[in-house]
């Protein structure tokens, strides 16, 4: 099922849409929350806040079980948060 997402999700859209998004909010967020992760649904822009990546997934899927989403470390630009798991 996540397999099929990923295929029919556009993933550009995804990630335009969810920087959009962050810049709008990240005041709300940074510094205090630095280093946590924020999913982003966002066609609702519902945002979700957790200390690891799969946390705040799972609490997005229990109200968009069939969306993907917008994932970003909080502090951190796209780049260094990718690096950082390739690392």
């Amino acid at each position: 099922m996540d397999e099929d997402l990923l295929k029919n999700a556009d993933m550009q859209k995804i990630g335009e849409e969810g920087e959009k998004i962050y810049a709008e909010i990240k005041s709300k967020y940074e510094p205090q929350h630095n280093g946590r992760f924020l999913a982003i649904e966002t066609e609702s822009k519902d945002v979700y806040l957790a200390d690891s990546t799969v946390e705040a997934i799972q609490m997005a899927k229990k109200d968009h079980p069939d969306k993907v989403f917008y994932v970003v470390k909080i502090g951190f630009d796209s780049v260094e948060t990718l690096a950082n798991y390739f690392l």
